[in-house]
């Protein structure tokens, strides 16, 4: 049986989906969600897929080992960002080596780093007339956004594409290919 922990900070579309991906296969499990936010919309998802759910606040996370010790404990095959806006803490990066994957609403290393994500990235591939973007998912280092490339899915951008319909066809990259590049990840 493969674990999975899934960390999310907002709605959590990506958990829901990684979920539904995974709900008939007997050797994945989502052990858990974790949320840095206490009214994160992904809380509600995580109820009705009847997945646990657990917030936590900063300084559990970056301060103490708390946290880091509750991870260990589950044992996770794979922790998953999904939408997950913190920086991940160096202990924990160290304690789980290729084990931690982010996925990134653009093509890195372009629109990477402190600050973008979500309508940012967006908006800057609009404001710098980028012709395409897409999806990086990557394995997670002490950096944002730096951590070696698993995979990566494009998509064009054409002038009239605004950046919520950039973000549109973003989410649609993630959608179809973050829960089979997960499942490739632990078939290997």
């Amino acid at each position: 049986m493969k674990r999975i922990v899934l960390f999310a900070s907002g709605s959590g579309s990506n958990v829901e989906n990684i979920a539904n991906y995974f709900k008939d296969n007997p050797l994945v499990t989502i052990t858990s969600v974790f949320t840095n936010k206490r009214d994160a919309k992904v809380i509600d998802r995580c109820n009705r897929l009847n997945i646990s759910a657990l917030y936590f606040n900063k300084e559990s996370f970056s301060k103490s080992d708390c946290l880091l010790s509750i991870l260990k404990g589950m044992d996770p095959d794979l922790i998953i960002l999904a939408g997950f806006l913190l920086k991940i803490p160096k202990n924990f990066v160290t304690a789980f080596p290729n084990k931690i994957v982010n996925i990134h609403p653009a093509l890195l290393p372009k629109y990477g780093g402190k600050g973008m994500y979500g309508m940012n990235v967006h908006n800057a591939v609009k404001n710098n007339n980028e012709t395409e973007t897409g999806i990086t998912i990557h394995y997670v280092n002490e950096n944002y956004d730096e951590g070696a490339i698993i995979h990566q899915a494009k998509t064009t951008v054409t002038k009239e594409d605004s950046p919520e319909n950039i973000a549109e066809k973003v989410h649609a990259l993630e959608y179809e290919y973050f829960p089979k590049v997960i499942d490739q990840i632990l078939s290997n």
